[in-house]
């Protein structure tokens, strides 16, 4: 786990059986086709349902992954939650198996709590693992966890734990704190991922690892085209290029328009499933987000 994993990653979507089991050999190939484009897998993250899985659940994913031959170090695992014993155990397991490290959400159930408890509950995590080679990116997403990973915590964090709090994804939407972190502790080798694709450029040019993105699913070879060429004469239109596509994904319920797009082209509808409390696109939604996808000269091939 030497090598610090780079570009572009996706929270891979889950698919589900009928009766909403997890459809592990789907799954596996959805991580192979998102492989062969160049994405690293930050599965069980938010648009992975993740936290609609059971702990069990995620560690078998994590264990058929590798299984199947696909390579530990584009991966990026979500291992965060809101008890430390499924935490520790998912990250432990994800360790052993030579993932490139573990997206951690921090404990969200409780709202209102202070650096002060956070910080204990990642150094916990950390002192039971007691493992060199673990590597944690923190996940602040303050819009849906309501509880973020503030500056100063990743500062004490770091002090503390500089070999092993290697990073972040930063989806707050808020450009100015990703170029905070870039600023701050960017020059301390703490790698920094946009947690869209919306801040691809702006992070590269900032000294970023890349980023972290739900559209990564279905959008995969623009969005890496940009991170290779990001340097090239015409990254700011790719940019636009890629900001069009995810607007359109924006306009709907993220988790199952991303569905959407892959039961269409994979030409399978069992990807349609979710697991409640989330529901899937009405006919006319679906309709009218492949209309605008294709309009906007969208498509994917090699889906499965």
């Amino acid at each position: 786990m030497s090598e610090r994993i780079k570009g572009v990653l996706s929270p891979v979507v889950t698919p589900f059986r009928e009766d909403l089991s997890v459809d592990l050999p789907r799954f596996i190939d959805q991580c192979k086709w998102l492989q062969s484009n160049q994405i690293g897998l930050a599965f069980l993250g938010t648009n992975s349902e993740a936290n609609s899985l059971s702990p069990q659940e995620r560690l078998e994913m994590i264990e058929a992954l590798v299984q199947a031959g696909l390579n530990p170090k584009g991966m990026m695992p979500g291992t965060g939650g809101c008890d430390l014993p499924s935490t520790v155990r998912l990250t432990q397991r994800a360790v052993e198996l030579g993932c490139a490290g573990v997206l951690m959400l921090p404990p969200f159930y409780y709202k209102g709590v202070s650096d002060e408890g956070l910080y204990r509950y990642f150094s916990e995590v950390i002192q039971r693992v007691a493992d060199d080679r673990l590597k944690i990116y923190l996940y602040h997403i303050p819009p849906v966890a309501q509880v973020g990973i503030t500056l100063p915590l990743i500062e004490r964090l770091l002090k503390s734990y500089p070999s092993v709090i290697a990073g972040v994804k930063d989806s707050s939407g808020d450009w100015q704190n990703t170029q905070a972190m870039l600023e701050r502790f960017g020059p301390q080798g703490f790698d920094v991922f946009a947690g869209s694709e919306t801040f691809l450029l702006q992070t590269l040019r900032g000294g970023g690892a890349g980023c972290i993105s739900a559209t990564a699913n279905v959008n995969a070879v623009a969005i890496h085209g940009l991170y290779q060429n990001w340097k090239g004469p015409d990254a700011d239109a790719q940019q636009r290029g890629l900001d069009r596509i995810r607007q359109i994904f924006q306009s709907f319920p993220m988790i199952p328009a991303l569905k959407s797009a892959i039961a269409h082209w994979s030409s399978n509808d069992d990807w349609l499933r979710l697991r409640p409390p989330l529901t899937q696109l009405s006919p006319d939604q679906h309709r009218d987000l492949i209309q605008q996808l294709e309009a906007a000269g969208f498509s994917i091939t090699g889906l499965r």
